[in-house]
C-alpha cells in the first residue's frame, strides 16, 4: 500500500511539473507573440510612411538577442526578400569597431591615447591652418572627431599622386592616407567637433601599424571571433560576397525609387567599409552591452561626451554617439552611404537595444528606432 501511494504521489508531482512546464512555455510564447507584433506593426508602419524597400531588426531585451527579423525585399526587380543571410553594409557604424580596435590597443600598451599620430605614422605629413601653422593631432581627437581632418564636403581634400603595382590598393588601409593626407586641417585640433570619415581613416592605419596585421584582420581577431560574428568583412567591390542587397534611392525630381549605385568603398574602411548580416550586427550590439570588448574604464570613456578647448560638450564619445531617442538615453552609432541606412542604438539603463539595416538610402533610422523603441515600451521593456 504505502508503495502504490509513493507511485501515485510521485506521478502527480510529475504531472504538476510538467503543468508548469507548459504554463511556462505558453507563458513564454504568448510573449514572444506580443513582441513580435508590436514590432511588426511598428517596422511596416514605418516601412510604408518612409518607402523603404527592404530591411532587417534586431531587438535585445535584458542586456541578450531577443528578436530578429528580416522584411521587405533585397532585389525589388527581381522579387527577392531580404532574409537574415542578407548582407547589409555598416557604412559608419564601422567606425565603432574602428574605435573599439584602436582602444584594445590602448589597453594593451601599445598606444597612447594622447600621443601625436605622427609618432606613429612618421610618413604622414604635418597638417597645416592656411598653409601656415602646424599642428600636432592625437588618437583621442581622431577618436572624438575634434583632430580637424577634411570630412567630405567640409572643406579642402588634397592627396599625393601614386602608383600602385597591385590592383586593389586598399587592401592594406596605409594607402588610403595617400588620397588626403595633404588636405590643411579645418581647425586647430580640439578647438572644434567636426565629423570625419577620413580620421577614421587614419585610425584605422594606426591600428595596423601598430597591430603589425591588415586592420580587416584584426577586427576579425579581436572582435568578429570572440562574438561569433560569422558574416562581418570588408565591402571589397572585387570579392564575390553572397548575398548582397540591391541598394535604393529616392529621386527628388519625381519621387520615384531607383536602383542606387554600386560604389567601391574599400578606401574608407575604418570609416565606412564593412558589411554584415543582420545577425552580426546584433550579435555586435550584444557583446557590447555584456561589456565582452573592453574594460569597464574603457566603456566609460566611449560612451561618456567630450568638450572642445572652447568648453563646448559634444554629443560623441569615443566612437559612439550619445543620443535620446524615444526618451531613452542610448550609446551607438548611425551610418548613412550609397545603397544603405543602418542603426545601432542602446539604452545601457535597461538593457534594450535595436539594431536596423535598411537597402533605402533615403530613409531616417532615427524614426525607425524611436518607432520601435515605442512600441517595446508599450509592452512594458
Amino acid at each position: 500500500m504505502n508503495e502504490y501511494r509513493f507511485y501515485c504521489l510521485s506521478k502527480m508531482r510529475i504531472a504538476l511539473i510538467m503543468l508548469l512546464l507548459t504554463m511556462g512555455r505558453s507563458t513564454f510564447s504568448q510573449e514572444a507573440n506580443r513582441l513580435e507584433q508590436a514590432v511588426d506593426q511598428a517596422v511596416h508602419q514605418e516601412m510604408h510612411r518612409q518607402q523603404a524597400i527592404g530591411a532587417a531588426v534586431g531587438i535585445l531585451l535584458n542586456h541578450q538577442i531577443a528578436y530578429i527579423k528580416p522584411y521587405g525585399l533585397s532585389d525589388r526587380e527581381n522579387q527577392l526578400p531580404v532574409t537574415r543571410n542578407t548582407m547589409f553594409r555598416w557604412a559608419s557604424i564601422s567606425k565603432s569597431l574602428t574605435a573599439i580596435t584602436i582602444l584594445q590597443l590602448a589597453e594593451q600598451g601599445l598606444l597612447d591615447l594622447d600621443q601625436d599620430i605622427h609618432s606613429i605614422l612618421k610618413d604622414y605629413p604635418l597638417q597645416k591652418i592656411d598653409g601656415l601653422q602646424s599642428f600636432p593631432i592625437t588618437i583621442r581627437q581622431l577618436l572624438c572627431h575634434q583632430g580637424g581632418i577634411v570630412h567630405y564636403t567640409n572643406g579642402v581634400v588634397r592627396g599625393t599622386d601614386r602608383s600602385y603595382l597591385r590592383p586593389h590598393p586598399y587592401r592594406s588601409v596605409q594607402h588610403a592616407l595617400n588620397d588626403f593626407n595633404q588636405s590643411p586641417l579645418l581647425h586647430p585640433p580640439a578647438s572644434e567637433y567636426a565629423y570625419s570619415t577620413r580620421g577614421y581613416i587614419l585610425l584605422s592605419a594606426i591600428a595596423e601599424k601598430i597591430g603589425g596585421q591588415r586592420f580587416h584582420k584584426r577586427v576579425h581577431r579581436t572582435i568578429a571571433k570572440p562574438l561569433g560574428m560569422q558574416t562581418l568583412q570588408p565591402d571589397f567591390q572585387w570579392k564575390v560576397i553572397p548575398h548582397r542587397t540591391i541598394g535604393y534611392r529616392l529621386q527628388q525630381k519625381d519621387g520615384s525609387i531607383v536602383q542606387s549605385t554600386n560604389t567601391d568603398v574599400s578606401w574608407k574602411l575604418g570609416g565606412g567599409g564593412f558589411i554584415s548580416n543582420i545577425d552580426d550586427l546584433a550579435k555586435f550590439a550584444q557583446g557590447l552591452m555584456q561589456h565582452q570588448l573592453v574594460r569597464p574604464e574603457t566603456e566609460r570613456l566611449m560612451w561618456q561626451p567630450n568638450s572642445t578647448t572652447t568648453g563646448k560638450i559634444t554629443t560623441y564619445g569615443l566612437g559612439f554617439r550619445l543620443q535620446t531617442i524615444a526618451g531613452r538615453e542610448t550609446v551607438g552609432h548611425s551610418g548613412s552611404q550609397e545603397k544603405t541606412k543602418t542603426r545601432l542604438s542602446m539604452d545601457m539603463k535597461t538593457g534594450t537595444g535595436v539594431v536596423l539595416m535598411c537597402n533605402s538610402e533615403h530613409v531616417d533610422t532615427a524614426e525607425f528606432a524611436t518607432a520601435v523603441f515605442q512600441a517595446l515600451s508599450a509592452l512594458g521593456y
